[in-house]
């Protein structure tokens, strides 16, 4: 199949399908299925900068050195490249592989045809992995604390003085929803953000002990954002990696001792850990946060992410009763049946530790997914259904709800069928509408926030920040219909339209774009794996994947609806409202726009640090 477009001519069998409705067990070969996987460029080799693509699952091989590794799906796409390429006003380089060298890092291309690991016979291991060096080229001086990087140190903008300055938030808080610091941006919109290094100061407690949920992991560079202090207080990995990328991960924890880990059970095929949680215990309590940044460099500077951070959650007297320490909106005990549901033995202090504390402040709702089928009312138990169970137990219907339109914003897109009823407008919008009791369900405008090529062409990393948005061409060419739903993503009142999105949001919001009934911040994109997708006549649930997010609404804010803060930042002590990430309205596609796909050729225009896109 061969197609043109303004960013280049694309071919590609029809032959590859990533339909997910017959997926062989995880591990095991196929020629037919491809995997969606949550990617991140920190996994930049010294040679080639090499953010996972999907790739087909194949045998074993030997395993390919990482900084940073997430799940066995992340490593094997790893053997794909996408390369950013130097621009030049010669022909196109869409189709080609060209070995450059930037000016100044070293970075080169290799000049294989690689596909799916395989090269004319040859294996992964056996393709060159970089350039031969010029003796007569000074290398430059890097940081160590830097990883390479095809736009050299400067790839991640050097911080401002203050920009690792530890800061607590208003103390009078109200909503707790906080957006991560970005470099490159005027100091204001930082005002009130944090940083993985502030999360984790003394100004919050004092640390005894932390569990790590997460995806992608660079143990090194996470161990470092700890204060020194806590460096080598004990902390537990929650991770889904199996086999090579489990050794791998065990591997990087070798200078380590206080690290240890906890491997997620993963028993439905292309499921994948995603969710993304931080458990905090202090001399002076217990606090939770549930966020969207993988545990990687990477993730923490130049992407737009969020977070809830819970409050300082002080211990309970002793002899409290089972039910003590509970919150109006039950998180207490929907934490730990989330947690129970690891069935793990590393995780049971733990939720013998929250049992032991105050959760009563929370205001939020805790909406998770875990892998399995469900039946009867445990289908309401995870993903979508447990949102809308949510929504029709504690929000009200709205006059005129039907032109209140629903808002999703994400950074990966699985397969949603052949046409738009057969999830996406099916059983994933009737959750998104749900507002009460009402037996109405209208058919509200849907507004769906992906990035443009534009968007990542002109962001603070160029093009690698596609590398973060695994949107493929098997995929997206197969639901064309989709992309009528597409939003750009622009967010000027935060500062961040140049710092691509990671994180994912869902909500609900007025006709005017003034209120909202309810918002959610999650690690769920928008795929059934995540949220989970009815089957045997809706009689079952299956969710593939570990997903968190907490929900927010008006009712547990003694509220009837949120206002939105059309200026969140810089960020004051004072109430206000709603710190929505992007800006309202969304803005829609034109005729010219693309969604970005990950796994094409962009070779017309460069990016933001003169490259172009050659996925190789």
């Amino acid at each position: 199949m061969s197609q043109d477009s303004q960013h280049g001519k694309w071919t590609i069998s029809s032959s590859d399908d990533d339909n997910d409705e017959a997926l062989p067990p995880s591990g095991t070969a196929t020629s037919g299925s491809r995997q969606p996987t949550e990617s991140s460029h920190s996994s930049y080799r010294s040679a080639t900068p090499s953010p996972p693509v999907e790739v087909k699952p194949e045998p074993a091989k030997p395993p390919v050195s990482s900084l940073a590794v997430g799940s066995e799906a992340r490593q094997s796409a790893a053997k794909n490249k996408l390369n950013p390429v130097k621009y030049e006003t010669s022909p196109s380089l869409a189709g080609k592989r060209k070995k450059v060298a930037s000016d100044s890092t070293g970075w080169a291309l290799s000049d294989s045809d690689e596909d799916d690991g395989e090269v004319k016979g040859k294996s992964l291991s056996d393709l060159p992995k970089k350039a031969p060096p010029n003796p007569k080229t000074k290398k430059p001086k890097v940081e160590s604390e830097r990883p390479p990087s095809p736009h050299g140190r400067l790839y991640y903008i050097d911080e401002p003085d203050d920009f690792f300055e530890s800061c607590l938030p208003p103390l009078n808080d109200t909503y707790r929803f906080y957006l991560n610091k970005v470099t490159g941006l005027e100091k204001k919109y930082n005002s009130g953000a944090l940083h993985i290094r502030d999360i984790l100061s003394p100004l919050f407690g004092t640390l005894k002990e932390s569990v790590q949920f997460n995806y992608c992991f660079d143990i090194a560079w996470m161990v470092k954002q700890y204060p020194s202090e806590f460096r080598d207080r004990p902390v537990l990995i929650v991770h889904g990696d199996k086999r090579e990328a489990k050794a791998r991960l065990i591997q990087q924890a070798q200078p380590f001792p206080h690290v240890r880990f906890c491997q997620a059970k993963l028993d439905i095929a292309f499921g994948t850990h995603h969710t993304k949680m931080m458990l905090l215990w202090y001399e002076e309590g217990f606090r939770v946060i549930i966020l969207t940044s993988n545990l990687i460099r990477a993730d923490w500077y130049q992407k737009t992410q969020g977070m809830w951070m819970s409050p300082l959650y002080p211990r309970l007297p002793k002899e409290s009763s089972a039910s003590a320490g509970e919150s109006p909106t039950f998180f207490k005990r929907d934490l730990l049946e989330y947690l129970a549901s690891y069935r793990a033995p590393e995780l049971e202090e733990w939720i013998q530790r929250i049992k032991e504390h105050d959760l009563s402040e929370t205001r939020v709702y805790l909406v998770g997914s875990t892998p399995g089928r469900y039946v009867g009312s445990d289908m309401e138990r995870w993903g979508h259904l447990r949102l809308r169970k949510l929504l029709y137990e504690h929000t009200n219907p709205i006059p005129g709800e039907e032109r209140w339109p629903v808002i999703g914003q994400f950074s990966s897109i699985g397969s949603m069928g052949l046409d738009k009823s057969k999830w996406l407008a099916g059983e994933f919008q009737r959750t998104l509408t749900t507002l009460g009791k009402s037996s109405l369900r209208p058919d509200p405008p849907m507004h769906l926030l992906y990035p443009s090529v534009e968007d990542v062409r002109m962001s603070l990393e160029g093009y690698p920040a596609g590398g973060s948005l695994p949107y493929s061409i098997q995929t997206a060419q197969k639901q064309l219909w989709l992309h009528s739903y597409f939003h750009r993503w622009k967010a000027e009142a935060t500062g961040r339209s140049h710092a691509m999105p990671h994180i994912k949001t869902y909500m609900r919001a007025s006709p005017d774009f003034s209120q909202l009934a309810w918002f959610l911040v999650t690690s769920a994109n928008l795929s059934k794996a995540a949220w989970g997708a009815l089957e045997k006549n809706n009689t079952q649930m299956m969710v593939r994947s570990y997903e968190l997010g907490v929900l927010y609404l008006p009712s547990a804010f003694g509220m009837k609806t949120f206002s939105v803060d059309k200026n969140p930042f810089p960020v004051s002590a004072s109430f206000s409202g709603f710190p929505v990430p992007f800006d309202l309205p969304p803005t829609s596609y034109t005729t010219k726009d693309q969604p970005w796909i990950w796994n094409i050729p962009y070779s017309q225009a460069p990016d933001t640090h003169g490259n172009i896109w050659v996925p190789s």
